[in-house]
C-alpha cells in the first residue's frame, strides 16, 4: 500500500471516529434526560453531539490529512488526446495513429513531408501508397504482432524509410517511421570507399609485383629494359603513397570536421603562398598564373588546412587546363546568407581555360574516386581525392565550394569562408 493510499484510510478511519463520537453523545443525551439531571450536562451532550455531526459533515471523502485535495483525474477522452497530440508533435519522427478502420486520427509535422498536410480523417493507403505498410496494418489490425517494414519512396527524391507498427489497448494502431536515407547512403558511401581504395591500390601493386618478377627473369640481364622497368615501378611506387597520404589525410580532416577552428588566416597571402609552391610544376605545362591584386582578406580557419584547399584546387586548375593556358586567381567579399556569416565572407576564385565539366558530373565531383577524365587523371597523377578533402576541410570552416562550368569554356572554383569579424576601436 503507497503512503498515500495509507493517509487516504486513516483520515477515513477519523471520519469514522466523528459518527461513532455524535451516537455516544447521543446516547449521554438520552440517559441524563432519563435520569434527570441538571441541565448542565444535557447542555453540554447536545453541544457535544452536535459538533460532532458538523465535524462528520465537513470533512469531505476524498480529503487527504496534509489539507490537499486529491488530483482530479483526466476529466474526458478529449482532454487525454490533446495532450497526447501535444506530445506526439514534439517527436522528431513521423508518427501516425490510426483508428480500428484503419483511418487516420493524428499525423504529426513531422510527417508531413511524407504523408501530406491533411492527412488526417484520411484512410492510410490514401496518404501512404505502399502495399508493404498497407499490408503490414491490415495483420495488425487483425490481432497480430507489431512488425517493422523496411520501405523506399523513390519520388520526387529517393528516400529510405522504416515504419515500426504496433496495436496499443486503444483499440488504435501507431505506426512510427525513422528516416534511414542518410544511414543507408553512409553504409553505401563505405562500401564504395573501400571498393574504390582496394582497386587504386590493387593496379599499381599488380605493376610492382609483374616488374619485380620480369626483373629476377628474362630480363635480369637486360640493363635497358631494367632501367625502364625501374622508373615505371618508381612512378607506380610515387601514386600508392600519394593516395595513402591523402587516405590518411582525408581520415584526419573527417575526425575533426566536428570542430570548428579557432584561428585566423589571411586568404590572399595563403594563396600566394600555395601559387609559389606550384609555380614550376604550372611552368612544366607552359601555364600562367596570374592573381588580382588585393589587400588583405582575413577569414576564420587553419591557415595549414586553408593552404591545403587551395593548392588542390591550383594543383587541378593546372591539370587539366589548356597547354599553354592561363589560371586565373581572383578575390572578393560577399555578404553573408546567415546569422554566423554576419561579418560576411571572404571569396577566391580560381579559374582555368581548360575543357570544362560536363553538367551533370559537377555534383559529384567532390565524392571520394570520382574522376571525369579516369585515364587522364591516373596519368597527371592524381588520387581523386583532392577535391573531396577540399570538401571537408571548408565544411570544418564552416565554408561553402561553388562550382561552375561547362564543356570548351574552362571551370570556376569559388571557395566562401566567413570573415573575421572586424572589432571597431574605441578612441579614448
Amino acid at each position: 500500500m503507497s503512503i498515500s493510499e495509507t493517509g487516504r484510510t486513516s483520515w477515513g478511519g477519523w471520519r469514522k471516529s466523528y459518527l461513532v463520537f455524535f451516537l455516544l453523545a447521543v446516547l449521554a443525551l438520552v440517559a441524563v434526560a432519563v435520569s434527570g439531571e441538571a441541565a448542565v450536562p444535557v447542555t453540554l451532550s447536545v453541544l457535544t453531539a452536535f459538533a460532532g455531526l458538523a465535524l462528520y459533515l465537513a470533512v469531505p471523502k476524498n480529503a487527504r490529512p496534509d489539507g490537499n485535495s486529491r488530483l482530479k483525474p483526466v476529466e474526458s477522452f478529449s482532454s487525454f488526446t490533446e495532450a497526447a497530440r501535444n506530445i506526439l508533435e514534439c517527436v522528431d519522427e513521423p508518427i501516425l495513429v490510426l483508428d480500428g478502420t484503419g483511418r487516420v486520427i493524428f499525423a504529426n509535422k513531422a510527417s508531413q513531408p511524407l504523408v501530406g498536410t491533411d492527412a488526417e480523417k484520411k484512410r492510410i493507403s490514401a496518404v501512404l501508397r505502399t502495399p508493404e505498410v498497407l499490408e503490414a496494418v491490415e495483420r495488425v489490425l487483425a490481432g497480430g504482432l507489431p512488425e517493422t517494414i523496411a520501405f523506399s519512396v523513390l519520388v520526387p527524391v529517393q528516400h529510405h524509410y522504416e515504419a515500426y507498427i504496433a496495436l496499443t489497448n486503444g483499440p488504435l494502431v501507431l505506426v512510427r517511421i525513422r528516416d534511414l536515407t542518410e544511414l543507408r547512403r553512409a553504409e553505401e558511401l563505405r562500401a564504395d570507399f573501400v571498393a574504390n581504395a582496394s582497386h587504386e591500390l590493387r593496379t599499381p601493386l599488380a605493376a610492382v609485383t609483374g616488374f619485380i618478377d620480369t626483373l629476377r627473369g628474362h630480363a635480369k640481364d637486360d640493363g635497358p629494359a631494367r632501367e625502364r622497368f625501374l622508373e615505371i615501378m618508381s612512378v607506380e611506387a610515387g601514386r600508392m603513397r600519394r593516395l595513402i597520404e591523402d587516405l590518411l589525410s582525408l581520415t584526419r580532416i573527417e575526425l575533426n570536421e566536428h570542430n570548428p577552428p579557432a584561428g585566423e588566416a589571411d586568404v590572399a597571402a595563403v594563396v600566394r603562398d600555395a601559387v609559389a609552391v606550384l609555380a614550376p610544376l604550372a611552368e612544366g605545362d607552359r601555364i600562367t598564373i596570374s592573381i588580382d591584386s588585393h589587400e588583405p582578406l582575413w577569414a576564420v580557419g587553419d591557415r595549414d588546412e586553408l593552404t591545403q584547399v587551395f593548392q588542390n584546387l591550383i594543383h587541378n586548375a593546372i591539370k587539366y587546363g589548356r597547354a599553354g593556358g592561363k589560371v586565373r586567381i581572383r578575390f572578393g567579399r560577399a555578404e553573408g546568407l546567415s546569422k554566423r556569416e554576419g561579418a560576411g565572407l571572404v571569396l577566391v576564385s580560381v579559374q582555368d581555360d581548360g575543357e570544362g565539366i560536363p553538367r551533370e558530373a559537377i555534383p559529384r565531383l567532390t565524392e571520394r574516386f570520382y574522376r571525369v577524365d579516369v585515364k587522364r587523371s591516373r596519368e597527371r597523377g592524381g588520387t581523386g581525392l583532392g577535391l573531396a578533402i577540399v570538401k571537408h576541410i571548408l565544411n570544418r570552416h564552416q565554408g561553402r565550394l561553388q562550382i561552375e562550368s561547362a564543356p570548351g569554356e574552362g571551370s570556376t572554383f569559388t571557395v566562401f569562408l566567413p570573415a573575421v569579424q572586424v572589432v571597431p576601436e574605441i578612441s579614448a
